[in-house]
């Protein structure tokens, strides 16, 4: 086998072009992982957000809370189901009748409006978000116009700040507090009593839009499911999914994304494997003699394959850590982007996980192979004599 500090010192002594050739690779490295991070942060909000024991109880025929309509009576039963989850803090049932509504408002330093998700919902409500918290302000009380969201959506839009007051079909309500809920989809709205959004739309506060329950364990969910579906009377009109089912059918939008991204990855990598292949072509119309003596010497033509391979590997490394380094600084960036499903904002941060460098290194390892393929196959081609005398 070549020793690899035979590479390493080509590497060393053509400095300008292996810097030049990794830092290409780096920036083409670092636009693909920031679409992974992108990906993956969107894929963390829904996900984290996704409880298999946690049961959402739509009216049929609507496929998100904002066009579902359930009766309030209906609503309380639906609450006191056998198999709910009783809350060992308050000793109720873990169920909260909840009112979603969409207001087009602006974002901060534009004129551009976007849908933001307003919903009402009762103190149960909150033992339903993972890990939620207030982080800044405190927490909105019951009967008054008051608001809470989160610091992402507060940075996001105008009028959603701590201290600021947030017009709602007319009606001001004042944000209190800013609250955490481990990144999920709960931090893309604004949070008011279920009683006074319901007086602000001025609409039925015999109705809401949604029920959300925790069962008690697999069998009471799967009881409860199995209840739903077979009722003939006074659910009839409902159908329950699992929150995990339900946000499978929201996320077409990252699927979207998903497909838009690693094209412009693919599309990338051929651009960063020309600069490899060139590289070295380079490189080997340069060492001709070197190969020939090499071979001269008893190294094999797939020694020599070998080397030129692992040298363009190496060079496109260098970029790959390079661009995947140039991202960290922007790990947990807010950033937000359309559901399609809901015609509002979801917000996210960027996610570059080890998962997701992994992919960037791998990506910078696929365009060594395949960028340096071909210049070593050239080399490998010489025979012992054409390599002598090239110059």
């Amino acid at each position: 086998m070549v020793p690899v500090r035979y590479n390493l010192r080509n590497l060393r002594v053509r400095w300008v072009t292996t810097l030049m050739t990794s830092l290409f690779t780096g920036l083409l490295v670092c636009a693909s992982v920031l679409v992974f991070g992108l990906v993956d942060g969107l894929m963390r909000t829904f996900t984290v957000s996704a409880d298999e024991q946690k049961l959402i109880f739509l009216r049929k025929g609507s496929d998100n809370e904002t066009s579902s309509d359930i009766m309030r009576e209906t609503a309380d039963k639906l609450t006191n189901l056998d198999g709910i989850a009783i809350d060992p803090a308050t000793g109720r049932p873990m169920a909260s009748a909840e009112t979603v509504t969409i207001q087009t408002k602006p974002r901060r330093g534009d004129t551009l409006s976007v849908n933001l998700i307003i919903r009402g919902l009762s103190e149960s409500g909150r033992s339903l978000r993972p890990a939620f918290r207030i982080v800044q302000g405190r927490e909105l009380r019951s009967g008054t116009n008051e608001a809470i969201t989160s610091p992402s959506i507060a940075a996001r839009f105008q009028n959603c700040g701590l201290g600021e007051t947030l017009d709602i079909n007319g009606t001001p309500f004042q944000i209190v507090g800013l609250f955490e809920a481990s990144g999920s989809t709960a931090e893309s709205e604004v949070w008011v009593d279920s009683n006074q959004l319901a007086l602000a739309r001025r609409s039925r506060a015999e109705s809401c839009s949604v029920v959300i329950a925790q069962a008690a364990n697999r069998a009471a969910r799967d009881a409860i499911v199995e209840r739903i579906k077979s009722d003939d009377d006074e659910f009839k009109d409902l159908e329950v999914k699992d929150e995990k089912q339900y946000f499978e059918s929201q996320i077409a939008v990252i699927a979207t994304i998903r497909k838009i991204g690693y094209g412009l990855a693919v599309f990338l990598s051929i651009g960063a494997m020309f600069g490899a292949a060139n590289t070295m072509y380079s490189a080997v119309a340069s060492r001709s003699r070197e190969i020939g003596t090499m071979r001269a010497l008893g190294f094999s033509r797939r020694s020599i394959l070998a080397s030129f391979l692992f040298e363009s590997v190496v060079l496109c490394l260098i970029g790959g850590v390079l661009g995947c380094m140039a991202t960290l600084p922007l790990n947990g960036l807010s950033s937000g982007t359309q559901n399609p499903m809901m015609f509002s904002e979801v917000t996210f941060a960027f996610h570059f996980g080890p998962r997701v460098l992994l992919q960037g290194v791998m990506l910078a390892t696929i365009m060594g192979l395949v960028g340096g393929l071909a210049p070593a196959v050239r080399a490998v081609r010489l025979t012992i004599i054409q390599a002598l005398r090239e110059r």
